[in-house]
């Protein structure tokens, strides 16, 4: 899974991010798609809009100094943050402009025109990003959306934006093909985001054809309060899953030992397993995990020679 694609220029997180809002992205991102596919590896990429998160600084950048933003002299776009309300994720991110009705229906156009591109470039399955503080998770919390229009208020009001989003891409994203949303499932601030909410948007989504729902937990509210706790993680995914019968449950953080991981699935607490940053610390974490798990896969064969030695090995 290829994440965090922007859909807009002005949807990167920094101005080193990837994105897929012009035509002229596919072709690159075809050549990576025809290799993965190549090996027989299925290819997922992650369609967002950062929102308020936007213009931000690099991760090398970060720990540099007191503040996350980019300003125009490093390749930011501070006129052009967004957000559902002009409220800012902290005092270290800009302060965004609240969005238009118009602009609204701009960007939802936008993640439609990502996915027709997504398609294009051959990938197999797309992810709407709606969790980690990034625009569509904005729009669900009563913290960070104060609309008073159609798309803030109540329940049904703040999960609009979302919904609307899904439901426009599932009608351009070809039935065969499945389409996962990423949420996060508790906020872990007072009067934010509720697993009950999470819940009842689960469940709607899986009626406007969401195949798989991504969950993980908090990262809209700088000060929230989320327990770093794999047993917590596993709950919550656990209860998830036992109230949407119809939607597959993807667990997500936290899940770097591979028999942990495969426990989870065998135990049927989640339907799939997301590893992300574990891939970042080990990028040959899958010949690790086979190893762990006691299952013979190929291995490059540069590496041939360093593979563990197994009982019958000649090395």
């Amino acid at each position: 899974m290829i994440e965090a694609t922007a859909v807009l220029e002005e949807g990167q997180i920094t101005p080193h991010c990837l994105g897929l809002w012009r035509n002229e992205h596919i072709e690159g991102l075809k050549r990576i798609v025809d290799h993965m596919h190549k090996y027989g590896t299925i290819a997922g990429i992650q369609l967002s809009h950062s929102g308020r998160l936007g213009s931000s600084i690099p991760l090398n950048q970060y720990r540099q100094g007191a503040s996350c933003k980019s300003d125009y002299d490093k390749g930011g776009w501070p006129d052009r943050v967004y957000g559902p309300s002009a409220i800012p994720f902290s005092d270290q991110f800009w302060t965004p402009k609240e969005l238009s009705l118009n602009q609204i229906k701009v960007i939802q156009h936008a993640f439609v025109d990502a996915a027709i591109r997504a398609d294009k470039a051959g990938f197999d399955v797309i992810d709407i990003h709606a969790a980690y503080g990034y625009l569509l998770n904005q729009f669900l919390s009563p913290l960070s959306n104060r609309r008073t229009d159609q798309y803030g208020g109540s329940f049904k009001n703040r999960i609009r934006m979302l919904v609307e989003t899904v439901c426009q891409v599932r009608k351009v994203w070809p039935t065969e093909k499945p389409l996962f949303v990423s949420i996060s499932a508790i906020e872990g601030a007072s009067g934010g985001w509720t697993f009950e909410e999470t819940v009842s948007l689960s469940n709607i989504l899986a009626n406007e054809g969401v195949d798989l729902s991504e969950v993980s937990e908090g990262g809209n509210i700088a000060d929230a309060v989320i327990p770093r706790d794999i047993e917590y993680r596993i709950k919550v995914v656990k209860c998830l899953k036992e109230q949407t019968p119809r939607l597959l449950i993807g667990a997500v953080g936290l899940l770097n030992d591979a028999t942990q991981a495969n426990g989870i699935l065998e135990d049927q607490v989640a339907d799939a397993i997301f590893c992300a940053r574990q891939f970042l610390r080990n990028p040959s974490f899958v010949l690790s995990a086979a190893h762990d798990l006691g299952v013979d896969i190929k291995w490059p064969n540069q590496y041939e020679c360093a593979r563990v030695k197994q009982k019958y090995s000649f090395f």
